[in-house]
């Protein structure tokens, strides 16, 4: 900064010229809470730390956009096993994994488990190189996005990293004791009844399971899907929330709607 710009910034209030001096290599910014004027406070005008003008902390929260997604997520803070069932677009894994992580944040959890059946949707990816990491993490994408989307990359890897997420196909479940955790069972469409049997009796205390999927585009062949059948016994057990969504609750593009309405 040139001599001239400091005298013409110190005729402008926003330096004291005894602030330093004239060979000073290190200078000091001032702040003048007397001079509301000139000078700047990252606290605001006022100098609070409740001052409207700068807000002090970012809180992403999320808000129904329909009656459906009010339903369901009224039923996750009350109950401990949830179905969530209804076509694409309507904000079921999004609305799972941000409580999730919402729970997890507050303490509520130990950690998020969240799983999705290994099932190409009419293709296969076997021949894919990599490990078995590689080949299941196109599967298990959708799950990282919407994880990302609820919390930074590095947040999210280094939760990984601890044991507080773990991503695992279906088949990994098996005699798993899932206490103090958050599960998501994510596509459940594409489990047969027995998957469905063996996730469901996976959870285990101060635990909170979440399984949400569309009987309606399952990639298994007819009639090997367990979801419908699953979610039409448990509507008489009162523990359990069955909540169906419908074209009216999709917050995706409008199309969206109209398409399934004609597909």
């Amino acid at each position: 900064m040139t001599k001239r710009a400091l005298k013409r910034m110190a005729r402008e209030g926003a330096y004291e010229t005894g602030h330093y001096g004239d060979d000073a290599k290190v200078r000091r910014l001032p702040i003048d809470v007397r001079d509301r004027g000139n000078s700047w406070n990252p606290l605001g005008h006022d100098g609070a730390p409740n001052n409207p003008e700068r807000d002090q902390s970012y809180l992403k929260t999320i808000k129904p956009k329909s009656p459906g997604q009010a339903q369901l997520m009224e039923a996750i803070d009350e109950k401990n096993l949830i179905m969530a069932l209804g076509p694409a677009g309507t904000g079921k894994t999004y609305i799972a994994i941000s409580k999730a992580v919402e729970a997890l944040e507050a303490g509520r959890v130990s950690r998020i488990v969240l799983s999705r059946p290994a099932v190409e949707a009419g293709e296969s990816i076997g021949y894919l190189p990599g490990d078995m990491e590689d080949k299941l993490a196109p599967y298990l994408r959708p799950l990282y996005d919407a994880l990302t989307d609820r919390l930074s990359v590095k947040r999210m890897r280094a939760l990984m990293a601890e044991g507080a997420i773990e991503i695992a196909p279906v088949g990994f479940m098996r005699g798993r004791t899932l206490n103090n955790a958050f599960v998501v069972i994510d596509e459940a469409q594409n489990c047969t009844y027995m998957q469905l049997k063996m996730l469901l009796t996976r959870l285990g205390w101060h635990s909170t399971m979440v399984v949400t999927g569309d009987p309606n585009q399952s990639d298994l062949l007819p009639g090997i899907s367990g979801l419908a059948d699953v979610a039409a016994r448990f509507d008489e057990v009162s523990n359990i929330a069955v909540v169906r969504l419908a074209d009216r609750d999709i917050v995706r593009h409008p199309l969206v709607a109209e398409m399934l309405g004609v597909l």
